[in-house]
């Protein structure tokens, strides 16, 4: 290992160097910037978070048995289908449903192309629906309209179709229609997964407040705002509380890594959605990676380790995760060839587990922060229920991030006597939160 002032340096001691290091992240002062970014948001001064009105209540009565068209539009994937909910049931009965690509995933397209992907779901599911409504869950930053339309502020995950941005999606979407729904919610994911964690309440179950939480791809938080208390709203005829879709992988005020910064310099979205990029799975693999390369330029492998990471342009954040976790899945992971010797090995897993540590220290403190802001949990028998949704945070082996999640947040909120329960959402939760907006009447 190289030397530091006449000692040898450790990995951890490396990553603390350049700014890597869960111990520094002062939990109670992000937490505390966290709140203050969103109040700033509610009152349309700049901020960091978007905290953009969705004008959705998640009150209501639902049309059962009721199929209608839902779509779904995030992350590298599009599905399209119909959900409705039987009487007497809490789960959603999800039928004719096809996957395929996200348009502008891998290249560019056109605006046609785009919105005819979407076109050609809803045509198809036409005939099964029995409510002209349309659900559709767009896990992208939007604007949203008092009417359901979504107007895009901007790209995130990498989407190659620009001259989407500044369009409203369901206006543009219904052109390409030969038919014309009765109605066309575009919703945030985390809006989606609030109304589906709801909507799957079992009886006997009681909670003060909601939190749809996503942590994939990407990450976002959407949360139940008292619609006195936003601000920024025009004066209108609105419902008593409305959701919140915060954007909140847009915080800034986390401090970052020289990795953090080498990595988001190679991004198409440049100092942009830095906190999303600190914790949400589109990224971690190419952080590890500049750990890596970082690395080795100051000694810690070997050189044939050292000359396959100089040759490396990109790492899947799978590869990475299963590398740490030493999980072999059956598929080719180049991360064990390059660390094909067991002392580089051992170091690339100190170097970059924690990268998967941290990540899920910011997302307790993160959740932390919506939780208080949500005003709920004050009684232990009513909590505050986070509807937890994505691959991130469910799937990644290197460490037991939902235990990390839960021991950071009962350290951060049992002080403060706040009650919270994090839940697994129901299954294809966005489309069937896309559904329940289009049928709660």
């Amino acid at each position: 290992m190289p030397k530091q002032k006449d000692k040898m340096q450790t990995p951890e001691e490396f990553l603390e160097a350049n700014g890597f290091a869960c111990k520094s992240l002062d939990r109670s002062a992000l937490v505390s910037m966290f709140l203050k970014e969103m109040d700033t948001g509610l009152k349309g001064e700049p901020s960091s978070l978007a905290m953009i009105p969705t004008y959705v209540s998640p009150t209501g009565e639902l049309k059962r048995d009721t199929p209608v068209s839902v779509l779904d539009a995030g992350g590298t994937n599009l599905r399209g289908g119909t959900v409705s909910f039987p009487s007497g049931s809490t789960d959603a009965l999800i039928a004719n449903l096809e996957k395929g690509a996200m348009p502008g995933t891998t290249e560019y397209v056109s605006p046609d192309d785009f919105y005819g992907t979407f076109a050609a779901h809803l045509e198809r599911t036409r005939p099964f629906a029995k409510d002209p409504a349309v659900g559709f869950c767009f896990s992208y930053a939007c604007e949203a309209a008092a009417d359901g339309d979504a107007k895009l502020l901007h790209w995130t995950k990498q989407i190659q179709a620009p001259e989407i941005v500044g369009q409203w999606i369901g206006a543009e979407l219904k052109k390409r229609l030969s038919f014309q729904p009765s109605k066309l919610l575009v919703l945030n994911d985390t809006v989606t997964t609030l109304l589906a964690g709801k909507a799957s309440e079992k009886p006997g179950q009681r909670f003060s407040a909601y939190i749809g939480f996503i942590l994939g791809t990407g990450t976002n938080v959407a949360y139940v705002q008292k619609t006195s208390d936003i601000a920024k709203l025009a004066p209108g005829n609105y419902p008593a509380e409305m959701i919140i879709n915060s954007e909140s992988g847009g915080f800034s005020k986390v401090a970052q890594s020289k990795f953090d910064e080498a990595m988001d310099s190679k991004t198409l979205d440049k100092g942009k959605q830095m906190f999303e990029k600190m914790i949400a799975g589109a990224y971690l693999g190419a952080i590890g990676l500049e750990i890596f390369k970082a690395a080795a330029k100051e000694g810690f492998f070997s050189d044939p380790a050292k000359n396959q990471i100089a040759a490396m342009s990109s790492l899947e954040s799978i590869h990475l995760d299963n590398f740490c976790a030493k999980f072999d899945n059956g598929k080719p992971n180049p991360l064990d060839r390059v660390f094909a010797d067991a002392n580089d090995a051992a170091i690339a897993r100190r170097l970059a587990t924690p990268v998967f540590e941290r990540a899920a220290v910011l997302t307790a403190i993160h959740l932390a922060a919506f939780i208080v802001k949500t005003g709920g949990g004050q009684d232990k028998s009513a909590p505050v229920c986070v509807c937890v949704d994505g691959s991130t945070y469910h799937k990644t082996r290197a460490v037991s991030f939902p235990q990390i999640v839960q021991a950071e947040l009962d350290q951060m909120l049992g002080p403060r006597n706040i009650a919270f329960a994090l839940t697994v959402c129901p299954d294809n939760a966005p489309l069937v939160g896309a559904a329940v907006a289009a049928l709660l009447k």
